[in-house]
């Protein structure tokens, strides 16, 4: 098993290029993370300036899987919702470097993540994995349920429909009624 160490993510130069690297070579090998392939560097960029900036106002926790000082995986926490919607929080782009998966690098992320968002008061997550990634399987053996699939959703990096599944969690004091 792998050691690497989680924390929140903070805007910089160094950070951003990290989360770039690792955003472009998802999109390259087809993970469905809203973006077409190919991906440049300052799209990658971008996304990441505007999602770090999220996060410094508290909209949104970004975090990092370090093995030592590189980032090997990330996951992000959305927070800021609607006003009828201050219980719940959705997780978004989760992404392992290839030569990390399947090493218990997403799971940590997702348990982190989940941890993060019950000490922020929420009792509900919901994340959404396209039908062909392969993640589903993470997300059921962590407790999600999954409340249906909608077809042609979006378009895979190459090309193509892909289906979405959404799933939800319930998580802290409300785990135990669901």
């Amino acid at each position: 098993m792998s050691h690497f160490a989680i924390k929140p993510l903070t805007d910089g130069p160094e950070i951003r290029g990290a989360l770039g690297e690792l955003l472009i070579e998802t999109v390259a090998s087809g993970g469905s993370v809203s973006f077409m392939h190919p991906l440049s560097p300052e799209e990658a960029d971008a996304f990441w300036q505007d999602s770090l900036a999220a996060a410094a106002c508290g909209e949104r926790i970004v975090l990092g899987a370090f093995d030592g000082t590189d980032l090997i995986a990330t996951v992000t926490l959305l927070l800021k919702l609607p006003p009828n919607q201050p219980h719940r929080a959705e997780i978004a782009k989760m992404m392992t470097r290839l030569a990390h998966r399947h090493r218990g690098v997403a799971t940590a992320l997702l348990r982190a993540a989940e941890q993060l968002a019950v000490e922020h008061g929420r009792t509900l997550l919901v994340l959404d994995t396209a039908v062909d990634d392969g993640a589903a399987p993470l997300y059921e053996k962590q407790g999600f349920q999954l409340s249906g699939i909608i077809p042609d959703y979006a378009l895979k990096p190459h090309g193509g429909l892909t289906g979405t599944m959404i799933y939800w969690k319930r998580i802290g004091a409300t785990a135990t009624t669901a």
